[in-house]
């Protein structure tokens, strides 16, 4: 599933083929993906007036003040490539560009809201602070949502009522750089402890968007381009491989049905 890093170089690479651009055209595939998806025709002659993320939801801010909400669910992404018959189901035209949403598992959800409203969409509503921004995301809100919490950290971390954004993946790379078990409860986090995590994660999330995010499976740049983050991965997907702090094998388990890795001795 494209996590934050992936959704948010989408993001910049769209900004300058769709920011202040008018729709000339808007097709869709008629399917269902996640929610039947809204008559999008009225949306022709509005100008896309700003493109931004909240979470892992891109919002493309229109002139007549609706926004129109997309998710790239498990194996969606926006490409610049040319519509795919069968797996093609938005496809926005204007004069100088086409961007389609390509998504062979339907996953993914496109919805249409007044911009007015989108903070109180039940969507958005009950996400948590953007872990970039450093005004929100603190040490001191983090080491709050832990205190008196069992849950384990790393599923602590990919709730996104306490952090947005932060999936399976940055979450067990933040884990190692911050040299936290993923096991440990997140009631005892320490604010020493919650201090280097959101430092950590933070740094974590910027690395990964800088290398274009992390490409295993469906994601790509809408260019085509394939994100490098992957190549820098400390400890996911490399169970059995050695530490690259201290050489232990790197151990693997299942949290909250996803998949966990981490060196047992560096993040004790």
């Amino acid at each position: 599933m494209p996590e934050l890093p992936e959704v948010e170089t989408t993001r910049r690479a769209l900004i300058p083929l769709l920011e202040g651009q008018t729709l000339t055209a808007v097709t869709t595939s008629g399917k269902r993906l996640r929610q039947p998806v809204p008559p999008l025709d009225s949306l022709v002659g509005t100008t896309v007036t700003a493109l931004a993320r909240r979470a892992k939801y891109l919002l493309l801010g229109l002139s007549n003040s609706q926004t129109l909400l997309i998710h790239l669910g498990m194996s969606g992404r926006l490409t610049t490539a040319p519509p795919h018959a069968k797996h093609t189901h938005l496809t926005l035209t204007t004069a100088h560009a086409s961007v389609s949403l390509y998504d062979p598992r339907r996953f993914g959800l496109i919805l249409l809201t007044p911009t007015a409203t989108l903070h109180n969409h039940p969507l958005l509503a009950p996400l948590g602070p953007e872990p970039l921004d450093d005004t929100a995301f603190t040490p001191t809100h983090l080491y709050a949502s832990s205190h008196a919490r069992n849950t384990p950290l790393k599923p602590f971390l990919m709730d996104a009522r306490t952090v947005v954004g932060v999936g399976n993946i940055y979450a067990s790379e933040s884990l190692f750089r911050a040299r936290l078990s993923p096991t440990m409860p997140a009631g005892k986090l320490t604010r020493k402890q919650a201090e280097s995590l959101v430092e950590h994660i933070r740094q974590t999330l910027t690395d990964a968007i800088h290398a274009g995010g992390s490409s295993l499976r469906d994601y790509a740049h809408p260019s085509g381009q394939l994100g490098n983050f992957q190549s820098t991965f400390n400890v996911y997907g490399r169970k059995g491989q050695p530490c690259p702090a201290c050489g232990t094998p790197i151990t693997h388990i299942t949290q909250a049905q996803r998949s966990t890795f981490y060196c047992p001795v560096c993040q004790k």
